[in-house]
């Protein structure tokens, strides 16, 4: 996929595919605020009695390993060439926490072993790019990733702050009402502030 040129408030926003040699970029964008930088965007990606038996370092690891495969765990964002912000996109099936998860797998309109279901289930933004529109921007070249990628459906699981507020660091999964405004459709509301929403990107 070729890089997506963005305007984010009045600056020019690049945002490119997580190949092996933008490893360095993703880390910086992790780092700049939140919980990013210690669960390197593995939270999705193992069941919990995995996660908590892992460090920060072996979580390091995996991550970088992603960054060699076909297709990569995801996009970097970089305004002024300054790494700014990161989302996860991807086959559903490799992120194996979603489908043990209740509150997800119960409510979830897709068979779970079908990896034409693709999600975007994370974003990371550098606390001075904040308010910029930049995770609006990182979704709409997440969906045209998976698109590109052959995916059938791209899920989300965002949070509803209209109905229950949340600290920043609990955002990581998006807001509803950006992908509202991206054209997904809301499909369950498992809790009050949970929603899941999807988007057909070609038919069955």
């Amino acid at each position: 996929m070729s890089p997506a040129r963005r305007i984010v408030a009045g600056m020019p926003a690049t945002i490119v595919p997580a190949t092996a040699d933008r490893f360095d970029d993703a880390q910086h964008a992790l780092s700049g605020g939140g919980d990013g930088a210690s669960c390197q965007c593995q939270w999705w990606m193992m069941r919990n009695r995995e996660w908590v038996q892992t460090t920060r370092d072996e979580r390091t690891a995996l991550f970088r390993a992603e960054f060699g495969g076909t297709p990569g765990p995801g996009l970097v964002a970089h305004v002024d060439d300054v790494p700014a912000a990161w989302v996860r996109v991807g086959p559903r099936t490799a992120q194996v926490r979603l489908a043990h998860t209740r509150a997800i797998a119960e409510s979830s309109a897709q068979p779970w072993d079908d990896p034409t279901v693709w999600a975007v289930s994370c974003f990371v933004v550098r606390r001075e790019f904040r308010g910029q529109g930049l995770t609006a921007r990182l979704l709409d070249a997440a969906v045209a990733a998976a698109r590109a990628g052959g995916a059938r459906v791209l899920e989300a699981y965002p949070f509803d702050i209209s109905v229950a507020s949340k600290r920043t660091n609990d955002l990581f999964v998006g807001v509803l009402s950006t992908f509202l405004k991206a054209g997904f459709r809301e499909v369950a509301r498992p809790r009050p502030g949970r929603a899941i929403v999807e988007l057909e990107l070609r038919p069955a």
